[in-house]
């Protein structure tokens, strides 16, 4: 992340969001913001744009639909739990939190980069999107203050379940600031949980996949946000469950497009670098409860 600057990678995301609304039928993910918040007036343009067209576009466009489903599909089983706090982390142009259907009766709190945040906050003004009571504005960098600390200050309750999260952003962090978020996480109250994303490590993939997330990383190098961390998938499990997390759902390439992809006539799928995690909080242990 460069100094005072906004995410790129945000814009780009909040693009392929709306792409996916103008050009996938039928949608994975509905977001009858998604166009409005990435300032595009006219979708028939985008018929016309090529790159949208080519096939690593449409890999990733649909991986970054798949998620956006995959977390709220998840929130709503958290909110009908009784979860009433729900965190967004690196929230970027995300837009749940002006069409969620729950009203006061949840508190979604948006955690991103501080000028990342107020860029956010100028497209929701330029795009006439109404910002809901329920929304509290949490601005921290992840590496240099934890977002517990923003959070206490926007009125999150620490004793209250909340449900996390945290899409495209792992891959950008060290694997230290990774799991001290997890593990703060892994200490709430029964009923908390936790959605994210990452990305596998390279070595373990075959010879196509590894091409693929190498032009990733390189789009995402040439925006001065490179990636650099990648998981292996059990050895991410067992850590999770050493930290107190339970009901850890691990998604690879082959499960999500069995989930939301299968028998579409236009092919769109995603590929085999992106996992989608759920892991839910089980009791705290009382020997890292007390480091919350």
């Amino acid at each position: 992340m460069l100094e005072a600057v906004p995410s790129r990678t945000a814009a780009r995301v909040a693009r392929r969001r709306a792409v996916h609304q103008a050009l996938d039928h039928p949608v994975v993910f509905d977001d009858p913001l998604a166009l409005r918040i990435a300032g595009i007036t006219d979708p028939q343009m985008l018929e016309a744009d090529s790159h949208e067209r080519h096939p690593l576009a449409r890999l990733l466009r649909a991986f970054l639909a798949a998620r956006s489903r995959f977390a709220e599909d998840v929130i709503a089983r958290a909110v009908d739990g009784g979860v009433r706090q729900i965190v967004i982390l690196g929230a970027g142009l995300d837009t749940f939190a002006y069409r969620q259907a729950y009203g006061d009766r949840v508190t979604v709190f948006e955690v991103d980069y501080p000028a990342t945040q107020a860029w956010k906050r100028e497209c929701v003004a330029n795009a006439g999107i109404a910002v809901p009571r329920s929304l509290r504005y949490v601005p921290v960098d992840f590496e240099r203050q934890t977002a517990f600390d923003g959070l206490a200050s926007a009125g999150f309750d620490i004793a209250a379940p909340a449900f996390f999260t945290w899409l495209g952003v792992t891959m950008y962090l060290s694997e230290a600031t990774v799991m001290s978020v997890l593990g703060t996480i892994a200490t709430f109250p029964l009923g908390s949980g936790i959605v994210f994303d990452y990305a596998t490590n390279p070595a373990t993939l075959p010879d196509a996949a590894r091409r693929v997330v190498d032009a990733m990383a390189a789009r995402v190098a040439a925006a001065g946000e490179p990636w650099t961390l990648f998981f292996e998938p059990l050895a991410l499990a067992q850590a999770l469950n050493r930290l107190g997390f339970e009901h850890i759902d691990d998604l690879d390439g082959d499960a999500i497009n069995a989930r939301y992809f299968a028998q579409r006539a236009d092919g769109l799928r995603v590929g085999s670098v992106g996992h989608l995690l759920h892991a839910r909080v089980q009791a705290p242990r009382p020997d890292i409860a007390s480091q919350r």
